[in-house]
């Protein structure tokens, strides 16, 4: 097995009240912080010793000054989303995201801006946008990388064939190196520490004929770049961008904007396989194409919108109009030799497309048949004109070794990213890994290429350099970085005398047997430890965008703070499972503290390119680490909602009415640990199912005859039995939504039948981690449930919807009656579109606001809500996002202000816009009652809009009982 290294002692004495006395920026030495950086999002894994958040420049300085004093390592982190290694380190991690965040000037004129390190790429973006302009390199990680860890690293991205390299687009750095000296670099000036003159001008043949020509070469340092007849003369600061962070900190760089382009086009070309397209690739360049992106149809989770072929290149042409953009477009497509083509000019059509692409880094992490696949020869490059046989040559040594791969990337440059479905578990497999690094580095470099293509070299291909390079250029590098960093405290282990290729692998420390858990974990072979490797650290969940459907990840985008993303989480986890960081098993309080604030909104089952479900994960760890103990009041009260609110249903009137006392109310929430400033939402007087059951025959008549009276003179339908989930919510918090489903299903032809006593999904027993009584819960609704093959069950409530479709299987995979009942939910929407295909709704013709709910978005997708909405003319999107109540979340103390947070982050700012007559829609309970309380606004779900509609157009509307009929207090919070 690789060699393991245990984690630092400490802190050196001193070292920690020094850095506190000396800096303004927050430090942390706890057990939380350094588990949340111990990786990035490659196989490795170094413990640091804490964690540093600068404030500025100075702060930098003065932490760097006493890293050397007392020997502390130093690894500057951006985003973390490197891939070779380089973001994990030993010593002090400075987190450079934090506060050195900001741009601080753009120039459209003179087309440049001065950033921090840790401004993230989107931001600089969104910043140039207004002017017509763009920062050229964009790695698929774009929403959450750092323009530091871009420089760090010599990021490139899909529009490298248009913009080039990071490199080719910095003008200017201020560094820091080890020790606290300052340093500034500028373009065309010999910059940097005394001596590299004098090391370049020593070995001017070697520097000048040991580098392969190719646009994508970013293994090693660039010192060809301060050869004298550089274009422009010795460029320093293209000789700094992808040193990994081994040579100095960047605390501020100038760098170039280009021009963007009025319109974009995108050509998506389909081959035969991948070699195909990457023959294919180098022709369409003199085309002048802003993209030429590769990927194999391995990656693709849902084809939707691609032509076909087995392999496909997307390539983007841009234009001063539409019309030019899309004739570009149509001639790369008369050009490319390709089975089949498509040119797509709607901009969310090729946002669809592009997340295809994107996405890959984190869908290759796993094979068709769900075997996991890691980085490691992630992202070599070749001459784009050898690319085609290379990777014929590649896929020969893949079967050799008996391993699978799928390639991707930017086939344009000649860059190809892959993952490999390496065993980095077992002393065997690693070595099989060792072997095969070794071998592919000899086959890239006889097709001319660089062993890094893109991310850098880090520990995953440093060691490998001299095959590249050879011994002499190699001793060079270690030269250089001696110059920069003589006390080796910058990214030790880093491209310079680097650490193995096979030590440090994050997998080593984890548990080598099955973990005892509640939930089946299905994609993972039942391991739970499997479940949280699959976490590789692509961060999508750091985004902070608000654009688009995405959920993931609103806990992070409240509060900004990676212990409270997905990502974070995952780690936290991991190492909770190492035992190393965290000793304390599931009795951690730095797990349960990160995962306090998830709202199990399940957005990462969705969102997260490898499918984490983070909800499931916490429900996992709470089972566990309140096992035996004490628990919060909330795990008492909501927790066991349901059956709190099937024993208060008797004596709704009087608990209302105590509920509108203040005092009272006060007392209640705090007994129940409910926070101060939530109301208590009102008991419905008549629950649904007794409503049901005491349904007038008036009533079904007129359904009945409403069914006759088909808008196109149509028979009425046969009549479908069909069984409508009395939901927790539904049946004593908002009745309203039953009784209007019902007459809905009424009128589409079908006979709703009553649900079972006593039947419940378990959500809150899930959610709150009371995994036992969830199990008892579902078998006995198991036990009273059957809807027979074939018969549809109906939920109203998503997530109670998405709690029987997902953890029923999941907590009961001994069960085949779960899986027999997770296939049958539907939606009202999917069942209308399934079994009623005939049926035509009323038509509104009104817009609409409001939100689909996290776990309707997550787990059942809302493309027949779409459909149903246009078929009634309703027209405009439902936000995306989570509304922050989640449930039991919102309503927890403590929770207030991160609820209110993601609330106010896409729904309540779309409802506020909202203009007068807009149809406010929310079919989960949550993101009505959050709507209430917060905007003072009705939210209702699309059953009460369509059964309003259906009795307004009955004959004798208003004479006899609707959706409404018999007595309701309502079901909103008290004032």
């Amino acid at each position: 097995m690789a060699e393991h290294h245990p984690p630092p002692a400490g802190p050196p004495a001193g070292f920690v009240e020094a850095l506190r006395s000396s800096v303004r920026g927050a430090s942390d030495f706890g057990a939380a912080a350094r588990a949340l950086t111990t990786m990035d999002a490659s196989n490795y894994r170094r413990v640091p010793l804490g964690v540093l958040a600068p404030r500025d420049a100075d702060d930098v300085a003065a932490a760097l000054a006493l890293c050397q004093e007392h020997r502390v390592p130093v690894v500057a982190r951006g985003g973390g989303t490197s891939i070779a290694g380089q973001a994990t380190g030993t010593g002090l991690v400075l987190d450079l995201t934090r506060h050195l965040r900001a741009v601080l000037d753009l120039d459209p004129a003179a087309r440049t801006a001065v950033v921090q390190p840790g401004v993230v790429l989107d931001d600089l973006r969104a910043a140039a946008a207004p002017h017509g302009l763009t920062f050229g390199p964009d790695p698929s990680t774009h929403s959450r990388c750092t323009l530091g860890g871009m420089i760090g690293n010599n990021s490139c991205g899909s529009h490298s064939v248009a913009w080039g390299t990071t490199a080719d687009n910095v003008r200017a750095l201020s560094l820091v190196r080890y020790g606290g000296e300052r340093l500034r670099l500028e373009q065309g000036r010999d910059g940097g520490p005394d001596g590299v003159r004098a090391l370049v001008d020593a070995h001017l043949a070697p520097l000048r004929t040991g580098y392969p020509a190719l646009p994508r070469r970013i293994s090693g340092y660039a010192l060809d770049a301060l050869l004298p007849e550089h274009p422009g003369g010795p460029d320093p600061v293209r000789a700094f961008c992808g040193s990994e962070g081994t040579l100095a900190v960047v605390t501020e760089a100038t760098v170039r904007l280009v021009e963007a382009p009025r319109a974009r086009a995108l050509a998506v070309l389909g081959y035969a396989d991948e070699s195909a397209a990457a023959d294919a690739a180098p022709g369409l360049l003199p085309l002048g194409p802003l993209t030429v992106e590769g990927m194999a149809a391995d990656l693709v989770r849902e084809p939707a919108g691609l032509p076909r072929g087995a392999a496909w290149l997307f390539v983007e042409t841009g234009g001063a109009t539409p019309a030019e953009a899309r004739a570009h477009a149509e001639r790369v497509v008369r050009s490319a030799g390709a089975v089949d083509g498509t040119v797509v000019t709607d901009p969310a059509g090729q946002r669809a497309l592009w997340r295809i692409r994107e996405d890959a880094a984190g869908t290759a992490t796993r094979m068709p048949d769900g075997s996991e696949a890691w980085p490691g020869w992630e992202d070599c490059a070749v001459p784009p004109a050898r690319l085609g046989p290379y990777l014929r040559d590649f896929r020969a040594l893949l079967a050799e070794h008996g391993l699978r791969g799928a390639p991707y990337g930017h086939f344009g440059d000649g860059c190809v990213h892959v993952r490999v479905d390496f065993d980095l578990t077992s002393a065997g497999g690693v070595a099989r890994f060792r072997r095969f690094s070794e071998e592919t580095a000899r086959l890239v470099v006889a097709h001319g290429g660089s062993l890094s293509g893109e991310h850098g070299d880090g520990q995953a291909r440093a060691e490998l350099l001299p095959r590249m390079y050879g011994d002499e250029l190699v001793g060079l590098f270690h030269r250089y970085k001696d110059l920069w960093d003589p006390d080796g405290g910058l990214n030790p282990g880093i491209l310079a005398r680097p650490a193995r290729l096979d030590e440090n692998l994050r997998f080593a420390v984890l548990p080598k047997r099955p973990v005892d858990v509640a939930f089946g974990y299905p994609a993972d072979g039942g391991d739970f430890t499997g479940a949280v490797r699959r976490c590789v650290g692509v961060a999508k969940c750091r985004t902070t965008a608000t654009t688009g459907a995405d959920v993931m990840c609103p806990s992070f985008r409240a509060t900004g703070e990676e212990a409270h993303s997905t990502r974070g989480r995952a780690r936290l986890l991991h190492e909770m499972l190492a035992g190393e960081v965290i000793t304390d098993g599931w009795r951690s309080e730095e797990v349960r503290d990160a995962l306090d604030l998830c709202l199990s909104c399940k957005g990462c089952r969705s969102d997260c390119p490898v499918g984490v479900d983070m909800a499931a994960y916490k429900a996992e760890f709470l089972d566990h680490h309140y096992r035996g103990r004490l628990r919060p009041a909330t795990h008492y009260t909501m927790g066991r909602l349901s059956r709190w609110l099937r024993l208060a249903a008797p004596f709704a009137r009087p608990l209302n009415a105590l509920a509108r006392s203040r005092p009272l109310a006060a007392l209640a929430k705090r007994l129940a640990g409910i926070a101060p400033e939530r109301a208590i939402p009102v008991l419905a007087t008549q629950t649904y199912t007794r409503w049901l059951s005491r349904r007038s025959p008036r009533s079904r008549s007129r359904a009945l005859a409403s069914r006759r009276r088909a808008p196109d003179g149509r028979p009425p339908a046969s009549g479908r039995a069909v069984v409508l989930w009395a939901d927790t919510f539904t049946q004593y918090l908002s009745p309203q939504v039953g009784r209007a489903a019902v007459r809905v299903l009424e009128a589409a032809g079908s006979r709703v039948l009553p649900p079972p006593r006593g039947v419940c999904c378990g959500l809150t027993y899930v959610s709150t981690g009371q995994l036992d009584r969830a199990r008892a819960v579902m078998r006995r609704t198991l036990d009273r449930l059957r809807p027979g093959p074939g018969r549809p069950l109906v939920v109203l409530e998503p997530s109670c919807a998405a709690t029987l479709r997902t953890d029923l299987p999941e907590l009961l995979s001994d069960d085949p009656r779960a899986a027999e009942v997770a296939a049958a939910v539907r939606t009202l929407a999917q069942y209308l579109e399934e079994y009623a295909p005939d049926w035509t709704p009323p038509r509104l013709d009104r817009p609409v606001a409001g939100q689909t709910h996290c776990h309707q978005h997550a787990v059942l997708g809302d493309a027949a809500e779409r459909r149903l909405r246009e078929r009634m003319g309703l027209t405009g999107e439902l936000s995306g996002g989570c509304c922050g109540l989640a449930g039991n979340f919102g309503f927890e103390k403590g929770h207030w202000e991160v609820s209110v947070a993601c609330a106010q982050e896409r729904l309540l700012p779309a409802v506020r816009a909202a203009e007068p007559g807009t149809e406010i829609l929310a079919d989960g309970f949550s993101c009505r009652t959050q709507l209430d309380q917060l905007a003072g606004r009705r939210a209702r779900h699309l059953a009460e809009v369509i059964a309003e509609r259906l009795d307004a157009a009955a004959p004798g509307a208003g004479a006899g009982e609707g959706p409404g009929e018999g007595p309701d207090e309502g079901a909103r919070p008290t004032p």
